[in-house]
């Protein structure tokens, strides 16, 4: 396998400030060499390696084995789309593929992204003017979604930096919120304040690094306010590994990259609150159990199920859960993936799927089987979640928090012993009304893209777009 590493190679020489001549000069090389390889013309030789390691202090010689792991798997989730319904290859084509031609494979997987981010912005335009039409950048969320979903949902540093967070022992889950603020007073000086909601009428949270003050809601409730002070010590002391992460992105977009080091710190704190072997230990045993999670750990109902997402330790695996956040209008406000899942992808979420029953059923969990178009079955698990309010006068902000797994992982969830996995049982969903490929489903609300079916003028179907 040729290893290619022009991006890596560009950042580093620049971080060093240096010309291509004078970086072809440490290493030995001649400065056409280092032109190609930072175009990726040319794969990286043995030797060069270990004379960036010797020279710079990088050690990229496992690089190969990593990117070929990533690309493979982005490649079997791409094959995955509705498009290639027909034409998917198999392990042994995919993997020659990215021997022989390198360039096509990322070629490919960087056009898909750019179709990807292009439909979602087309299927969430309504009044937007011409000027605001860029179909061809990803959305910050786009660039989150595909940066955590690239890396399995799972940052092994950032466990390291949480597990190594408690010397001792992780307090009692009562305490941890007074644990947190005397942690932040005495080692930065930091004092923190509850401040009614009238004078932070819209922050849950301001951190003010010239104050030395962390400003916190009247409005979050106890879990909520242990989790912002985790996250605020996670962007104080971590900043340094996250930027680390961070530039495994290669892009220059500003609010894309804050909005990952934002999720990046939520992640850092699920991990401080929520440790890895513990929270892995009793998910197992109360069979993802996520009202018990979230008391025995002090934390949300829907922190506990963000962090089921991220158990992808190698050796140390969790069931692969995929995490939807959909509001009333069926919009998808917060989506993490370590599966083959598809839905909403692309948009709004099927209205075939149970999670808009949760919200007639609040804080009951709503089971369901379902099917997509390419045959991958999943079991779906959904229960409302509450937003903060402040007066009597603030609207209903429930949403609903989805988790889902192949069917594989059935037996090990115990909200499943209610279903039995019988053919009758799935549920038959798509991944978006204007891409689903599902002609003659009775919930279509729009004609969908990618179909093209005759209307037939002497007919009615079960929807307008079915004649």
């Amino acid at each position: 396998m040729k290893t290619f590493i022009g991006p890596r190679l560009r950042r580093l020489r620049r971080e060093k400030n240096q010309t291509q001549a004078q970086m072809a000069k440490a290493l030995g090389i001649s400065i056409s060499y280092v032109n190609m390889l930072e175009k990726n013309e040319r794969s990286v030789s043995v030797p060069v390696l270990l004379q960036l390691f010797q020279t710079y202090g990088v050690d990229w010689r496992e690089i190969a084995d990593e990117d070929e792991v990533a690309t493979l798997a982005n490649l079997r989730s791409a094959f995955q789309d509705p498009l290639f319904e027909n034409h998917v290859p198999d392990l042994a084509q995919l993997r020659s593929l990215m021997s022989d031609a390198p360039d096509v494979t990322q070629s490919f997987l960087k056009l898909l992204t750019v179709y990807r981010s292009a439909t979602d912005r087309l299927l969430s335009l309504t009044n937007a003017s011409e000027t605001d039409l860029r179909l061809l950048s990803a959305s910050p969320e786009s660039v989150v979604h595909d940066f955590f979903r690239q890396n399995r949902n799972h940052f092994s540093e950032l466990e390291e930096a949480a597990e190594n967070f408690w010397q001792d022992e992780r307090p009692q889950s009562d305490d941890l919120y007074a644990t947190m603020k005397a942690y932040l007073r005495d080692r930065h000086g930091l004092t923190t304040r509850v401040v009614p909601v009238s004078d932070m009428p819209d922050t849950l949270r301001q951190y003010f690094a010239d104050r030395k003050e962390i400003h916190l809601s009247e409005g979050l409730d106890h879990p909520n306010r242990t989790f912002q002070l985790a996250h605020t010590l996670g962007l104080i002391e971590k900043s340094d590994l996250m930027e680390e992460l961070l530039s495994r992105l290669n892009i220059d977009d500003e609010a894309g990259l804050n909005r990952c080091k934002v999720e990046l710190a939520n992640y850092f704190a699920a991990a401080v609150l929520m440790p890895y072997d513990a929270y892995l230990e009793e998910a197992l045993a109360c069979k993802y159990d996520f009202a018990h999670l979230s008391l025995r750990f002090g934390v949300s109902f829907e922190q506990a199920c963000h962090r089921a997402t991220t158990l992808q330790k190698d050796g140390a695996e969790g069931v692969p859960f995929f995490f939807l956040r959909i509001d009333k209008a069926g919009n998808v406000t917060k989506r993490f993936n370590s599966t083959g899942f598809n839905l909403a992808e692309y948009g709004g979420a099927c209205p075939r799927l149970n999670v808009h029953t949760s919200f007639r059923n609040p804080g009951s969990v709503v089971p369901q089987l379902v099917e997509m178009p390419d045959e991958g079955r999943f079991f779906v698990f959904a229960r409302t979640v509450n937003r903060p309010k402040f007066t009597r006068h603030s609207l209903d902000k429930r949403l609903v928090v989805a988790m889902g797994c192949s069917i594989d992982n059935l037996e090990q969830i115990g909200y499943s012993e209610t279903l039995r996995s019988t053919p009758q049982q799935f549920t038959e969903i798509g991944i978006n009304c204007r891409i689903c490929p599902r002609a003659n489903c009775d919930q279509r609300a729009h004609n969908a893209i990618l179909l093209n079916e005759p209307v037939d003028v002497m007919r009615k179907g079960t929807t307008r777009y079915a004649t």
